[in-house]
């Protein structure tokens, strides 16, 4: 059996584009990897199959704690499909939902943990969830949000930006890999090329960049258009909408900033994401 390797991210940071990278950068083939493929080389900690798998009644019946005590079970179910190290995208924060873990740490190797400024987090997700701008700041900052289950998933809990983002980051340790997105976009060869590192890999610049290339926006947004990509909602007109840093200053409003930074600002300013004059 594999151990976890986690890729962790509030929704709409950049989890995608590092699935992507790895994908590309593991498979090192000179056309980028098909993006609908995602999910034969990461598995996804919200898949219900895996807790079907260990649950013994349909997971209609199951009360959320009973729903809750089936997490360990099932991410050690994931360890099987592989004898090494196995990539898995959660969007949970790093703590407990009805007391249980929502991260098996006796089946994890490590985890990679990517944040985004919340000012441009807000935006993108708002369409992701088929919301209104105000209502999304609202949700990331309400304690234990999360999603309902599914016909796919079982829920999701990211719990408020601010708290997911210090449960992953609060304490430093040689297993977590802590990345920002704004870094993945200003100084993709450095960020990205430490990430491979820690992974254990050491790719030469001819593959490194050629990996970042075949994952690069522009590459993943075409290949959208082209194939579609099973991982949009059905209301959102696009997944990969415009992956750059600093849509918040045309896209919010003096107000919604303010009340952004108002819910998230110790947090902001630890990742150097509280903006000048603020």
């Amino acid at each position: 059996m594999g151990a976890l390797i986690w890729l962790a991210s509030y929704p709409k940071s950049g989890n995608t584009w590092v699935r992507s990278f790895l994908h590309n950068l593991l498979r090192n083939t000179e056309q980028p990897a098909d993006i609908n493929s995602l999910n034969q080389f990461c598995l996804g900690s919200s898949s219900r199959r895996w807790f079907e798998q260990v649950s013994p009644v349909p997971l209609e019946q199951l009360k959320p704690e009973a729903l809750a005590r089936l997490r360990p079970a099932a991410q050690a179910k994931m360890t099987t499909v592989s004898p090494d190290s196995i990539f898995v995208k959660s969007h949970n924060h790093l703590g407990t939902w009805f007391g249980v873990p929502l991260h098996n740490m006796q089946v994890t190797a490590g985890a990679i943990y990517i944040l985004r400024n919340p000012l441009d987090v807000v935006p993108s997700f708002a369409g992701h969830l088929g919301m209104s701008i105000d209502d999304t700041i609202g949700f990331m900052s309400t304690d234990g949000a999360g999603t309902k289950l599914t016909a796919k998933h079982v829920p999701e809990v990211y719990d408020s930006w601010s708290a997911h983002v210090a449960s992953w980051t609060g304490a430093k340790s040689g297993q977590l890999f802590v990345v920002r997105y704004e870094d993945l976009v200003e100084r993709p060869e450095e960020s990205f090329g430490a990430m491979a590192r820690f992974l254990g890999l050491n790719p030469d610049n001819e593959r490194l960049e050629r990996a970042i290339r075949n994952s690069s926006f522009d590459v993943l947004r075409s290949q959208e258009r082209e194939h579609g990509f099973k991982e949009k909602p059905a209301h959102a007109e696009s997944f990969f909408r415009e992956g750059r840093a600093g849509q918040w200053r045309e896209r919010l409003s003096e107000e919604q900033i303010i009340r952004i930074l108002s819910g998230h600002r110790e947090q902001m300013a630890r990742f150097g994401y509280v903006p000048e004059g603020y």
